[in-house]
C-alpha cells in the first residue's frame, strides 16, 4: 500500500456465487471465483486484493454454489484487524423467498439488507471471477464526481470476444448511451472497428437508487434479475445517469511507467489457460510482484522450490519462461512455458511444454506433456505421453478445449497406457453435473473409478525420493 493509505468505509459487495460452467470440469466441485491460478492463487484473490489494497475495509462476499473451497479459502487466509473492518461471507440464505439467486440483480436483493445497514451513499459492486489490478477508489471519485445514479467500469476488447459481454456505447463526455447485454452482432467503437467497449461487470451506485431498482425488478416476473440484462438497461430508459470509467486510465501504484492495464474475463477453459500462460513470461502481462500492489493470498508452510540435476548420470534441469510455486521439485527435467503448482514434483526425465500444472501433482519419469491442463492432485505415471497424438488423446481423455488442450479433472490418474483412473466424487459430480454430462456418457467405459481420494493435505506429490 502507498503512503498515502486510507480507510474508505463504503461497503464493497463481491459476487463470488458464480457457477462457471464453461470452465467444467474445474467447477464441478468447486465455484468459480475458487479455481487456483498462477500456481499458488484462487481467482477470487484477485479481487479482494484490489478491494484491500484500494483502502476498503467493509466488504461482503455473496457465495452460492459449490461453496465450500471458497468459504474456507476466505476464513482461513483473509482476516482484517478492527471492530469496523471485515470480510464476510454472506452464504444464499433464501432470505426473498424459496429459490437460489436468479441472477447477479437478485443476488443483491435477497441480500439488501445488507444496503439497508450502512449510511454510506454509495456501494460498490464487483465480479469474483476476473484477473486483473484495478485501484477501484480512483473509479469511486469519477463516479462521485460526475453524481451519476451508476458508474460501470469499461475496457475494449476484440469485437470478436464481444458478443460475451455487455457492449457500451459513451458520449464525449463518457456517458451511457446504449448498453446491449451479449449482443449477436456486437457494435464497434468508433473509428476502430476491431474493438468494442465492453462492461468489465463492476460497478458504483448510488445506494438509494440501487435499493428502488431492485425492488422494482423483484416483482417484474419477466426480468431475469440480472445486471446486465435488466438493471442497466431500465435505469438508462428511465433517464439515469450512468457513467463509464476508462479502466485505461487507472494507476495502480507501484506499477511500471507504461503498463497496460490487465483485466482478463476467465470464463472459458481457452481463456483460463491462456492467462495463466500470460503471467509466466519474463515481462508477464499481469505483474504478480509489485510490492506495493500485491496479490495476497494462502501462506502456505512449504520449503522453496527445487530446480535439481537428479544425479551425474542425468542432464540438469531446464526452466524456460516457466513459474514454479512453493513445495515444487523438479528433478532433471525440461520446462518450458509452464505453470508449476505449490506442492508438485516432477521426476527425472519428464518433459513438459506450455502447460498448467496445479498443486499436489505428480508427474512420473520420463513423462511428456504438451499443452495439458491438470487439475489439483493428478498422477501421471511414468512414460506417460499426452499431448503428441490428438486423435488417440480424444480416444484416452474426455475433456478437450476448442484448440486441443487436454484437461484432467482432479484426482486423476493417467497410467502409460489403459484406461485413466477417477476418484470416485469426482466421477459422481461429473456424471451428474449438467455441464461434463455429456462427455462423461460418451466416455462411459473408457476409464476406471478408484475409491482413493486425494486431497490437498494428503496430496499425490511431492515425493522427495525420486
Amino acid at each position: 500500500m502507498g503512503p498515502e493509505f486510507h480507510v474508505n468505509r463504503t461497503p464493497i459487495l463481491v459476487l463470488a456465487g458464480g457457477k462457471g460452467s464453461r470452465l467444467a470440469p474445474l467447477t464441478c466441485h468447486r465455484a468459480k471465483p475458487a479455481v487456483p491460478f498462477a500456481g499458488r492463487y484462487r481467482i477470487v484473490d484477485f479481487v479482494l486484493s484490489n478491494v484491500i489494497n484500494s483502502g476498503y475495509r467493509r466488504v461482503y462476499v455473496l457465495t452460492q454454489f459449490m461453496a465450500s473451497s471458497l468459504i474456507r479459502h476466505i476464513n482461513r487466509n483473509w482476516h482484517l484487524d478492527g471492530i469496523q473492518e471485515f470480510i464476510e461471507i454472506v452464504p444464499a440464505q433464501m432470505r426473498m423467498g424459496p429459490s437460489w439467486y436468479k441472477g447477479t440483480a437478485d443476488a443483491v436483493w435477497q441480500n439488501v439488507n445488507l444496503l439497508h445497514q450502512t449510511r454510506a451513499a454509495t456501494v460498490g459492486i464487483f465480479s469474483g471471477d476476473h484477473i486483473y489490478k484495478f485501484a477501484i477508489d480512483q473509479m469511486q471519485a469519477l463516479h462521485q464526481d460526475s453524481g451519476a445514479d451508476l458508474t460501470i467500469a469499461g475496457w475494449p476488447v476484440p469485437i470478436e470476444e464481444a458478443h460475451q459481454f455487455g457492449v457500451m456505447e459513451i458520449d464525449e463526455s463518457g456517458r451511457l448511451v446504449s448498453f446491449q447485454e451479449k449482443p449477436k452482432n456486437p457494435r464497434p467503437m468508433p473509428g476502430d472497428p476491431t474493438r468494442a467497449l465492453v462492461s468489465m461487470g463492476n460497478y458504483f451506485f448510488r445506494r438509494q437508487r440501487l435499493i428502488e431498482l431492485l425492488r422494482e425488478d423483484a416483482v417484474n416476473e419477466e426480468s431475469a434479475h440480472d445486471f446486465g440484462k435488466n438493471i442497466i438497461p431500465r435505469l438508462l430508459e428511465g433517464g439515469g445517469k450512468i457513467q463509464v470509467y476508462d479502466f485505461g486510465t487507472n494507476e495502480v501504484p507501484g506499477e511500471r511507467g507504461g503498463t497496460v492495464p490487465y483485466w482478463r474475463d476467465v470464463g472459458t477453459l481457452e481463456s483460463y489457460f491462456a492467462a495463466n500462460m500470460e503471467v509466466r513470461g519474463s515481462l508477464p502481462a499481469v505483474n504478480l510482484y509489485n510490492r506495493q500492489w500485491r496479490i495476497r493470498t494462502a501462506q502456505r508452510d512449504y520449503p522453496p522450490a527445487r530446480l535439481v540435476r537428479h544425479s551425474s548420470g542425468h542432464p540438469p534441469t531446464s526452466a524456460i519462461d516457466s513459474l514454479v510455486c512453493e513445495g515444487a521439485i523438479v528433478s532433471s527435467s525440461v520446462l518450458d512455458r509452464v505453470m508449476l503448482g505449490y506442492d508438485t514434483f516432477v521426476h527425472p526425465g519428464c518433459e513438459l511444454e506450455e502447460s498448467v500444472i496445479l498443486s499436489g501433482c505428480n508427474i512420473g519419469e520420463g513423462a511428456k506433456l504438451r499443452r495439458v491442463l491438470l487439475d489439483k492432485n493428478c498422477r501421471v505415471e511414468p512414460g506417460t505421453q499426452i499431448g503428441f497424438d490428438p486423435e488417440a488423446d480424444r480416444e484416452r481423455f474426455p475433456f478437450f478445449t476448442s484448440s486441443g488442450i487436454v484437461v484432467l479433472p482432479k484426482g486423476t490418474v493417467v497410467p502409460r497406457s489403459g484406461p485413466i483412473r477417477l476418484t470416485f466424487d469426482m466421477a459422481a459430480l461429473m456424471r451428474r453435473d449438467p455441464d461434463t454430462k455429456a462427455a462423461m456418457q460418451a466416455f462411459e467405459g473408457r476409464y476406471d473409478v478408484t475409491d482413493v481420494t486425494q486431497h490437498s493435505h494428503h496430496s499425490s506429490g511431492p515425493r522427495y525420493e525420486s
